[in-house]
């Protein structure tokens, strides 16, 4: 019953990973026949110092994305756990946004925030404030990456927790009422402990969808201003189609399945140490 999903994550998952760590070792640039170089990748990649600013980046991004899509997520489950035709239609189209492909979305939100064209710095100009340029300044451009993501996957998280909220029992929330607890008593004591597991999966499966974002990045930002949103997976496609370094590219995929994979792990580990999971 296993062996399909065996086979698809094999061809698709492990044997990619196996390629990858076999030409980290390795200097090609897909032109010449590859070279046995050892460890002289990930030296190169630590040495330069070029690691640390493309996890730096990537963690204002996903860290922005995973909190905010988190909250928002849950209090727009909050808001729209109820009957009736209005709260159908605020689910509906909350979560319109994540089935919209990455590309749309980018191109929605570059229209929006660019610097020189977008309608927000042509509002803000005909105000008097100058233009609103939150992607052309290295401080804040993660960080509006980052918010863009959650304007995105915050309905997938409002789906899940609408889930994990209707499979409350009321009886449980009933008896803490009629004990007299109030309605944040009741959310923080009852509801968010109940809520657990659930916040637990959304946490780490945004965390590995927004630790990959591309898309966004390739059409808002191109990784700058300043490199201070390349993150992993467009520095990786840097290395490999635009600087033809396909060692260099392999040993960076290595790392940043090293590093995704200690970051989800060390998640589990703090729900399950919180009995969560």
């Amino acid at each position: 019953m296993l062996a399909p999903t065996l086979v698809v994550l094999a061809t698709f998952y492990f044997y990619p990973l196996l390629v990858a760590v076999y030409y980290s070792l390795h200097a090609w640039d897909l032109l010449t026949p590859a070279r046995y170089v050892g460890l002289d990748n990930y030296r190169a990649l630590l040495a330069g110092g070029a690691l640390a600013d493309v996890l730096l980046a990537t963690l204002r991004v996903s860290l922005t994305a995973v909190l905010g899509s988190t909250l928002l997520g849950l209090l727009l489950a909050l808001a729209v756990n109820r009957p009736g035709r209005l709260a159908a239609f605020v689910r509906s189209s909350v979560f319109s946004a994540y089935v919209v492909s990455w590309v749309s979305v980018g191109l929605l939100w570059l229209w929006l925030l660019d610097a020189d064209a977008g309608a927000v710095s042509a509002l803000f100009r005909m105000l008097g404030f100058g233009t609103a340029g939150v992607l052309a300044r290295p401080e804040s451009a993660p960080y509006a990456l980052g918010l863009v993501v959650v304007w995105k996957v915050a309905g997938y998280a409002m789906v899940l927790f609408l889930g994990g909220l209707q499979s409350i029992p009321p009886s449980v929330v009933e008896a803490a009422t009629l004990d007299g607890a109030s309605r944040l008593d009741r959310f923080f004591h009852v509801t968010l402990p109940l809520l657990a597991p659930t916040l637990a999966f959304v946490t780490t499966t945004s965390l590995i969808l927004t630790f990959q974002a591309f898309d966004v990045v390739r059409v808002m930002t191109q990784g700058g201003p300043v490199r201070s949103t390349t993150v992993f997976v467009y520095s990786i496609y840097e290395q490999m189609f635009m600087d033809l370094r396909v060692g260099r590219a392999s040993a960076e995929a290595v790392v940043f399945f090293v590093i995704l994979l200690g970051l989800t792990g060390l998640e589990l580990w703090a729900f399950r140490r919180r009995g969560a999971v």
